[in-house]
């Protein structure tokens, strides 16, 4: 087989893997070389992808255990298989820069998304590097956030959620499973070592240690700082698209720009407790 075919998305983050048919049982070689590649660039897009559930689960195996978090609807049949079917984004809590799952002690490694219908037009999805935000803080604030520990407390996205109707799970039942958990605000990466801003709008992080009032001030500034564009790169979906994502090191945001319905099936690979 010959080598694939890699080109970037954005200068920091992302970038398209041409040359890999997801469709056939992958060598060892090539399953290296796309893990190696998802170390890089963080996020891995694979257009002309046909596959199916059982492919799709295949693929994200190849790289741990898999699972459907908690609190998610799944995909009948398929309870691995993260089910996210959207009409109306805006206010569902996905169009918020966030890392999935960090309510968990261990939150995904990674994630495998793949769009099974789409809107007319708009949904995409945007990604940031949060190894850019944290070394494009300056010294003084990088000194400060190391060492200190967050707070993430998932009820304020479990309200929302089970409000729209999304939670199999009622809320006393998730909240007691889920309590409230800490992460380091600055975590390394288990493989390459480098360290990343690990807040989490969704979860509602504060930090441990500080006032309420520094809290105030200093988290709205540490979550709005993602949105810098320079962090990130932009997935225009389209009928069999692949995107293959690194969650110790990446946020992500869905763009809620559309009003017709979009379906998507989410593999989610297990990851390690965060330090």
């Amino acid at each position: 087989m010959s080598e694939p075919e890699i080109r970037k998305l954005s200068a920091k983050i992302g970038a398209e893997v041409r040359g890999i048919d997801l469709a056939q049982p992958l060598p060892q070689s090539t399953l290296d070389w796309i893990e190696q590649a998802l170390l890089e660039h963080m996020v891995l897009l694979f257009r002309g992808q046909d596959i199916t559930s059982e492919q799709q689960l295949a693929f994200g195996r190849s790289f741990g255990d898999v699972y459907c978090p908690s609190m998610a609807a799944f995909v009948p049949e398929y309870p691995d298989i993260m089910l996210l079917d959207t009409t109306n984004a805006k206010g569902a809590g996905a169009d918020n820069w966030h890392y999935d799952a960090t309510f968990m002690t261990e939150p995904p490694k990674a994630c495998v998304l793949r769009p099974v219908q789409l809107p007319t037009a708009g949904g995409d999805t945007c990604y940031a590097n949060m190894v850019a935000a944290y070394e494009a803080l300056s010294p003084a604030l990088r000194s400060m956030l190391d060492g200190l520990t967050a707070v993430h407390d998932l009820t304020g996205q479990l309200r929302k959620s089970i409000d729209l109707g999304v939670s199999p799970e009622d809320f006393e039942t998730i909240r007691k499973k889920w309590p409230p958990i800490e992460h380091p605000v600055v975590r390394t990466h288990p493989v390459t070592g480098r360290k990343a801003l690990f807040l989490n709008k969704v979860t509602g992080s504060r930090l441990k240690g500080l006032s309420e009032r520094e809290n105030d001030l200093l988290v709205p500034f540490l979550l709005d700082h993602v949105r810098e564009t320079e962090f990130q790169c932009r997935i225009r979906w389209e009928p069999d698209c692949i995107a293959f994502w690194d969650n110790r090191c990446t946020q992500h945001c869905g763009v809620p720009d559309f009003n017709e319905r979009r379906v998507m099936h989410r593999v989610t690979i297990a990851g390690d407790k965060p330090h």
